[in-house]
């Protein structure tokens, strides 16, 4: 099924999901109709983010950050009991406040939000993920105001876009704004040594390595990208009695020998850009099926959302600052030097960096913040992958999600073990900054 094609069957299906009932749209209560805008925005971002070519993980991982703080503003500014991010977001500052005399429909306010962040975060979506957009905001505008006096949705409107413009501003100068090349720069000296990444793709664009200086970029809930780094990986060393031969010894023996079910494994969590929602949008397309099947208050889905794009952004960063930092090469690189030149990996190694395993640290970052949230023996079924032909997985907590899809990038070929649990090790503590957070007076 061709790409384009893809993205309208998506599109139609979230448009046809989010279709008025029948009779105004006012009718429904005002949280019922906020959460299903909230919803089918997030449905139609994940489906775009398969088809934006400049949309790798980081990439992903930051619109996300901002679609989940517009979000929850749009809620918290109505709502005397949630407390705004404001001044604890590092450069947040306070947002527009509602008119005190006003009267406001909080579904008008945050639609109106959402569709004004999705507009300008993807605008560089080709000419058929526009027209969605374009039809979505018409089908949503229509469901959120039907029914409403028009001075009402004309005052919610117009302060949806005040939030958005404001959480807009704030993003502008966070060193992730601009992505030139789909993220490969024109220019990097690549450092010299054996110990050193190196190309592994054929691609003549991935022979410099994705989104260098994305560790440098301004966080959002932690200090900055170096809050939660990691000791140094073990030493190279091509002597096969060492540790770091050891390691390469386990990721080409375990590549030899899979099993039906670790090749399920890798599979599902191999989340690659353009074939799937990538790394950040698995975790938000998980946190969508909770709340589709729980259904929680609207302060609690807007709670639960921008805390785990808040801790996805923080996770990429701080894991891209200690991956540019150790400059550690990929499993492949070594094995085809040292034990089988001949070897192949399941996955597509990524065009960056090895140490730590990205999925391993956003992982237990979005976990941290799911458990924090919903428990310690949430469980849960993962569909996510549904719609690629890959079935449902069952996890019994959100550690356990996230230690499966730590472990596949081994599995996978594409990973060493220190970068898996000392990943998992930095996800952790990137979390406890999000945890931080105040969102309730």
């Amino acid at each position: 099924m061709g790409a384009l094609h893809r993205l309208t069957l998506l599109v139609f299906l979230v448009l046809f999901a989010v279709g008025a009932p029948a009779g105004a749209a006012a009718a429904e209560p005002e949280a019922r109709r906020a959460e299903q805008a909230l919803t089918a925005w997030y449905r139609l971002s994940l489906a775009l983010v398969r088809h934006t070519p400049t949309y790798s993980p980081p990439v992903a991982s930051r619109t996300l950050a901002y679609m989940g703080v517009a979000s929850f503003e749009s809620v918290a500014s109505g709502d005397e009991n949630m407390q705004s991010l404001a001044g604890q977001l590092n450069g947040l500052r306070p947002l527009p406040e509602r008119n005190a005399g006003g009267t406001y429909d909080g579904a008008v306010v945050i639609n109106a939000a959402l569709s004004s962040v999705v507009r300008d975060l993807f605008q560089n979506t080709g000419p058929t993920g526009q027209r969605v957009i374009a039809l979505q905001d018409a089908k949503l505008h229509k469901l959120v105001a039907e029914g409403l006096p028009r001075d009402v949705v004309a005052r919610s409107e117009d302060y949806g876009r005040q939030i958005a413009t404001h959480v807009l501003s704030w993003s502008r100068d966070d060193g992730g704004a601009v992505v030139e090349n789909m993220g490969f720069p024109y220019e990097y000296e690549l450092a010299a040594g054996p110990a050193r990444w190196v190309p592994t793709s054929l691609i003549s664009q991935q022979q410099l390595p994705l989104l260098p200086k994305w560790g440098a970029n301004r966080t959002f809930a932690m200090p900055t990208g170096k809050s939660c780094g990691l000791a140094a990986p073990p030493e190279y060393s091509e002597d096969k009695a060492s540790p770091f031969y050891a390691e390469a010894l386990e990721v080409y023996q375990t590549g030899k020998t899979l099993s039906p079910e670790q090749r399920a494994v890798a599979r599902f969590w191999s989340d690659d850009p353009m074939l799937s929602p990538t790394p950040p949008g698995h975790w938000i397309s998980i946190a969508l099926q909770i709340i589709d099947q729980d259904k929680p208050d609207l302060a609690k889905s807007v709670d639960v959302l921008a805390r785990l794009g808040i801790v996805l952004a923080d996770a990429f960063i701080g894991c891209w600052e200690t991956k540019f930092h150790y400059d550690l090469l990929r499993p492949v690189t070594y094995i085809h030097r040292m034990i089988d030149p001949k070897w192949e990996t399941l996955l597509i190694t990524p065009p960056f960096p090895e140490y730590p395993s990205g999925h391993s640290t956003q992982s237990a970052a979005a976990a941290a913040v799911l458990t924090d949230i919903f428990g310690e023996d949430f469980a849960f079924e993962d569909r996510t992958r549904e719609g690629d032909g890959l079935k449902p997985r069952r996890f019994a907590s959100f550690w356990a999600a996230a230690d499966e899809a730590a472990i596949s990038r081994l599995l996978g070929g594409i990973h060493f073990r220190s970068a898996i649990e000392r990943g998992l090790q930095q996800g952790r503590c990137i979390g406890e900054y999000t945890n931080a957070l105040r969102t309730r007076r």
